[in-house]
């Protein structure tokens, strides 16, 4: 299998994008380097793979954001290819983020209603990357919005709650809507349960084993995997 962090496109000499994998790289969040280049490599072929299909903007989402390092990552790929980048996120954290637990930041809590609120660095991030016209974000839950969700993905990237419940919730609802030859990217996926909580990597064998999703790249913990089979079609292929 194929290293997701070995294409070219990820070491792209374009100023413009190398601009923006610097300030992926100094936002706050959990990350690294390496993953987040093969990440932004593996949407800039699902960006490139909807040219010639007849079909407006590639529609890319993102589920999870935190302070929007991988906003910056997937929001490069997204603008060098045209494609239109939704992010999803409540922005109060996830269990894990929370008072007492080990990746809670004090400094992100709102002092007026001691709740986690990354909103308001996601949005810095964005815009002081001047992707503001490349990336939308959703603030909302996962769950809620993708019920009402209705238009193919060409790449979807989960990374929201990592317990049971937000992960199978995120997984059952945005991979429905991947369009068959589209992309799903996984992060925190730990094969030794040492290494890590057991949820994305538990998505990732359910993708693989239903049949309708094959490996297509590693780095770290990232996983790629691309549809070959019970994707909703692409949007080509809808009625408007």
């Amino acid at each position: 299998m194929t290293n997701a962090g070995t294409g070219s496109s990820t070491r792209s000499s374009r100023p413009r994008t190398a601009e923006l994998v610097r300030r992926a790289r100094e936002t706050r969040g959990f990350m690294p380097d390496d993953e987040g280049e093969a990440l932004l490599h593996a949407a800039v072929r699902a960006g490139r793979s909807w040219e010639g299909r007849g079909a407006r903007s590639a529609v890319m989402v993102e589920i999870g954001a935190w302070c929007g390092k991988s906003t910056l990552y997937l929001g490069a790929a997204a603008e060098a290819t045209g494609a239109v980048l939704f992010s999803v996120d409540h922005h109060r954290g996830s269990e894990e983020n929370q008072v007492g637990w080990e990746h809670h930041d004090a400094d992100l809590v709102d002092p007026l209603d001691g709740r986690l609120d990354t909103l308001p660095h996601w949005r810095r991030a964005v815009d002081g990357a001047g992707l503001d016209r490349t990336v939308v974000g959703v603030v909302g839950d996962s769950a809620v919005v993708a019920a009402c969700w209705g238009t193919s993905i060409a790449l979807c990237f989960i990374d929201g709650g990592h317990g049971e419940e937000p992960a199978w919730a995120d997984f059952r609802g945005w991979t429905p809507h991947v369009a068959t030859g589209g992309w799903l990217a996984i992060h925190d996926v730990f094969p030794d349960p040492a290494d890590g909580g057991r949820p994305p990597y538990e998505l990732w064998r359910a993708a693989l084993d239903s049949g309708e999703w094959v490996e297509d790249g590693e780095c770290g913990s990232l996983r790629i995997l691309r549809r070959v089979a019970g994707g909703p079609g692409t949007r080509s292929d809808r009625k408007e």
